[in-house]
């Protein structure tokens, strides 16, 4: 679903990849680890499409960032579900409306975005806050909004950029489950975290950290 192919990145004549390349297969869940400043982000953006190599190029689905047009990149994001670790919602807008956001954005009918806020608000015990604001709930709570907006599109793959940084052990703990749960049910999952504690407790999945400017596979004991 992602690949790599020698690619190179970097800002201001710092490298921070450096001919790498790298499979991601439909279905995986990988998290992707090392210390803040490395490159996690940067990671999520080039397949993201937000950012393009310098050299190399960065597949994801049918689409290459050598020769995909400008165009076609909405469409690509469509595919793609993020989650933020500042959840990134509107503080003027309820929780339904949060979760909608896309569907407005995308033109869904009305009685459509309530079926499927609905649906998917349920899956994430969310369907008792709907009128409630974000700065009325958790930060879990919060998280889980964020959660279900990345899914809401019913993207194929599910980008997460620290999204346990500002939750405790135990809500981080849920949080990483509830992913897991997502992925389980047939979306790729790529979770950039520095929460080594997390990872250690899920040591089976497949496990890429940033290393002298490029990615490998490590495994971890749990």
């Amino acid at each position: 679903m992602i690949t790599f192919g020698n690619v190179t990145f970097g800002y201001n004549n710092k490298e921070i990849f450096e001919n790498v390349n790298l499979e991601i297969k439909k279905g995986e869940f990988a998290f992707l680890v090392g210390e803040s400043g490395i490159g996690k982000t940067t990671f999520l953006k080039l397949v993201h499409f937000e950012l393009t190599p310098k050299s190399g190029f960065v597949a994801f689905d049918n689409y290459n960032s050598s020769d995909i047009d400008k165009t076609e990149i909405p469409l690509v994001r469509r595919k793609i579900g993020v989650v933020f670790q500042d959840f990134k919602l509107l503080n003027d807008r309820n929780i339904f409306e949060n979760i909608a956001v896309p569907l407005y954005i995308t033109g869904e009918k009305k009685d459509n975005i309530k079926k499927k806020v609905f649906d998917i608000s349920s899956k994430l015990g969310l369907i008792d806050h709907m009128k409630d604001m974000p700065y009325d709930i958790s930060g879990g709570e919060q998280q889980r909004v964020a959660i279900a907006r990345a899914m809401i599109m019913e993207p194929v793959l599910l980008l997460a950029d620290e999204p346990t940084g500002n939750l405790d052990p135990f809500v981080a703990m849920d949080i990483i489950k509830l992913l897991n749960d997502i992925n389980k049910a047939g979306t790729t999952m790529v979770i950039a975290t520095h929460n080594f504690e997390i990872v250690k407790k899920f040591s089976q999945k497949r496990i890429l950290q940033i290393k002298d400017h490029n990615l490998v596979d490590v495994r971890v004991k749990a």
